[in-house]
């Protein structure tokens, strides 16, 4: 009770004409059910069984034999943006998430963080006595805002949470990620050898968290905010998974879709009539590919449906736990991807999306001889587009976009003590992801409230559809009439059956100032009559412009209404005027050996820049010493300097590529010593390193090109004393931690870091 709560009892001078009264302890309304919310990453509309998938998603397939599937469900776009509206009921722009939060920009609806006066559901619920879990992905949180020393209140502890276990951005390595548990930085339980997987990881704690809650308290509802990894790159995956899917995609991705259509329209996901939009023209025909190209790309499509099919079976581990503490009947479940599949493994897919934004993309030669790394540890592989025009069947185009195939996605809702007699029932009318947070709480029985913490509340702008759950429900009249769409200036407006959608390119278009693409009033509007044509096929502008002009006067109102203005597609502008941070770059950096990473963002930048490292080390005699003494990244890129063999090295890991190796044969004795390593930068791309051992130096090498970029896309900082893993270098393996003792390590830079706007933007937008 605070010191400003009413008190109902009464004060005299002592005990004698004194009556106590305690406050009231929050309790969910009667019969209010547990909630369980499971996001999937970058899972297209047609890539689980339910909708149509060849893929064995059987956990996921029962939940919908269950419960009901939305067959015209509607997301962001882009991950950040979506989970945004589950959580608060709001659209991402009136969110601050137009955009992902690393492009920040100084308008309300691009700023980057959640406003508190867009209440998150785990802060309502938690008011209401409810106990909150958040699980795996958040990425809620900025770049610059997710280390030590920062402030936590973005973090999932800081919006309603009771516990949280997961990791922050875009993604991570899944046989060994970055880690977070509530405010501090964690490693693995487990190490790679011993057969750690992120989602199994993940599903450990939600059911440790709640076992915690049902040992202490059998009858208190929880929330649970469950996101994996999966399926977003890597598509790393548990061998023997990916291995039930040898073959399976022999056929290609043409074939692929006309199967999934099939299926869609005989398990009535689809309406009859629905026609499979046009394979576009620069996704190419699977018989133009060599044979030898055809078997790299079926094993990239192997691996990520041994990923999928994995994760189903975690998540019917976690469904299976619910069984057996007689929670499952009581527990209103909402299973969702956050946008459509993912193309950002190009033409020919990729082994490391980081090869992207430093411009060395792959080729199919290295392809074709490292077909046997994908799906393991070695890689970050991420499928050819064709796979994500198959993914997103029957629909046009993909993540990041607003034609259907970035915005359409699968959800299931499942709550058997309420909507046992509508199991298995699919339901065709128009819903958002802003409308998931109202359903919730009129199904629970909970007025949203007008404060949260003496905040005022903004008005939902949801639609709940709990009248589409129950009798009648598929008979109903939708009633979200009307949904905006906004991303990267790509833009659409849906308003009763009808949608006009136009596609912007990503800019700009070239150097200098006039180079980004057409002004916003030149954008050719589609016009699709969805209610009847929902995967965009036939383009009705031409016979309707009055229709298409009222629509796009729909748009602007919406735009209007809900801060999705200003349009700006100056993404070099953006990055070259980041929001302020509050960690300022210095020329000097110390380090001690502290167990959480340093997040690259405001770790040390030494990226292809004149730098010397000097560590102060402590000897014991006795065996020769070992371990990592500074480094940064992971197996698919950065650089570790460290002893091995008790002889100082360097190694330099450009994005998985290549290994530049620097290596002493001078031995380091026991006692006091002060080691190093010296780069100068030579060339445009690379240049000379040193290893000084006492002030001398003991070796040399050339590094032909030095990472300009980033080094890779897993969330592996800079550590001191011990590596992440999968080990940077080669004949040792992470964390090798250090046998002697760190006094201390320094790192100086000289000289501005060469610039690469480009490539940042390609790294920022690689990661959503």
């Amino acid at each position: 009770m605070g010191v400003h709560d009413e008190f109902a009892g009464v004060i005299g001078r002592d005990w004698r004409d004194s009556t106590p009264a305690w406050p009231r302890r929050p309790e969910a309304p009667p019969g209010a059910p547990n909630v369980v919310f499971i996001v999937l990453d970058d899972v297209g509309y047609a890539q689980l069984g339910c909708y149509g998938s060849v893929i064995t998603t059987p956990n996921i397939d029962a939940l919908a034999v269950s419960g009901v599937r939305l067959a015209n469900f509607h997301t962001a776009a882009l991950c950040s943006p979506t989970r945004s509206c589950l959580l608060t009921g709001r659209n991402h722009h009136t969110n601050g998430m137009g955009r992902v939060a690393d492009l920040a920009m100084g308008y309300p609806g691009y700023s980057g963080e959640v406003p508190f006066e867009n209440g998150f559901l785990s802060e309502i619920l938690r008011a209401e006595g409810y106990s909150t879990y958040a699980i795996g992905k958040w990425h809620l949180t900025p770049d610059d805002e997710t280390h030590m020393a920062a402030d936590r209140s973005t973090w999932p502890l800081g919006r309603g949470f009771d516990r949280w276990y997961g990791f922050h951005g875009g993604e991570t390595h899944q046989f060994v990620p970055t880690l977070y548990c509530d405010n501090h930085s964690v490693q693995p339980p487990r190490t790679l050898a011993e057969g750690y997987h992120l989602t199994e990881d993940l599903v450990d704690h939600a059911i440790e968290y709640l076992g915690d809650l049902r040992n202490a308290d059998g009858d208190q509802p929880f929330f649970l905010y469950f996101c994996t990894g999966a399926c977003h790159s890597p598509h790393h995956a548990p061998s023997e998974w990916i291995e039930r899917y040898r073959g399976v995609f022999d056929a290609g991705w043409d074939a692929l879709r006309e199967e999934i259509l099939e299926r869609q329209l005989a398990s009535g996901i689809l309406p009859r009539g629905t026609e499979l939009s046009p394979r576009p023209p620069w996704v190419p025909a699977w018989d133009e590919l060599t044979p030898e190209d055809q078997k790299v790309a079926a094993r990239f499509m192997e691996c990520f449906a041994g990923f999928l099919s994995h994760t189903d079976a975690e998540i019917g581990r976690l469904l299976a736990y619910l069984e057996e503490s007689g929670d499952a009947d009581n527990t209103l479940i909402v299973l969702a991807s956050d946008n459509g599949a993912s193309a950002e493994g190009g033409a020919t897919g990729s082994i490391n999306d980081v090869r992207m934004v430093n411009r060395d993309p792959v080729d199919r030669r290295e392809l074709r001889e490292r077909i046997d790394e994908l799906g393991g540890p070695t890689v970050h592989n991420n499928y050819p587009w064709g796979w994500t025009m198959a993914g997103n069947t029957p629909f046009k185009r993909w993540k990041r976009e607003v034609h259907e195939g970035g915005v359409a996605d699968p959800c299931i809702v499942r709550w058997p003590a309420r909507f046992a007699g509508d199991a298995g029932e699919i339901r065709h009318q128009f819903a958002h992801a802003i409308d998931v947070f109202p359903t919730v709480l009129e199904l629970a029985g909970i007025d949203p409230p007008a404060e949260i913490r003496t905040q005022p509340q903004s008005p939902i702008e949801g639609t709940s559809f709990a009248y589409l759950l129950g009798d009648g429900g598929a008979a109903a009249a939708g009633r979200h009439v009307t949904q905006h769409f906004e991303m990267f200036g790509s833009r659409a407006i849906y308003h009763d059956g009808w949608k006009a959608v136009t596609f912007k390119p990503l800019g700009p278009t070239g150097a200098g100032p006039n180079t980004y693409a057409a002004p916003f009033d030149d954008d050719v509007w589609e016009l699709y009559h969805v209610a009847e044509d929902l995967s965009e096929v036939h383009d009705l502008a031409a016979q309707q412009p009055e229709r298409v002009h009222a629509m796009v006067e729909r748009w602007w109102e919406e735009a209007r209404k809900y801060h999705v203005l200003p349009l700006d597609n100056r993404v070099l502008y953006t990055i070259l005027n980041p929001r302020p941070n509050r960690v300022r770059e210095r020329s000097r950096y110390r380090y001690r050996p502290h167990g959480a990473p340093v997040p690259e963002t405001v770790a040390a930048d030494v990226r292809n820049r004149s730098h010397e490292i000097t560590v102060s080390i402590d000897v014991p005699a006795g065996p020769e010493p070992q371990g990592v003494l500074l480094a940064i990244g992971c197996v698919l890129g950065g650089w570790s300097l460290h002893v091995l063999d008790g002889r100082l090295r360097y190694v330099h890991n450009l994005y998985g590529k290549q290994l530049d190796v620097i290596a002493s044969n001078t031995p380091i004795g026991s006692g006091g010593h002060t080691v190093g390593f010296r780069y100068e930068r030579t060339t445009d791309d690379g240049g000379v390193g040193a290893l000084l051992l006492d002030g001398d130096v003991v070796a040399e090498g050339a590094i032909e090109r030095f990472t300009p970029t980033r080094y890779n896309n897993t969330g592996a900082g800079l550590t001191c004393g011990y590596e992440l893993g999968p080990a940077v270098g080669e004949g040792y393996e992470a964390p090798f931690r250090f046998t002697g003792t760190i006094r201390e390590a320094v790192v100086e830079v000289r000289g501005a870091a060469p610039p690469d706007p480009l490539a940042e933007f390609e790294r920022i937008m690689s990661e959503q």
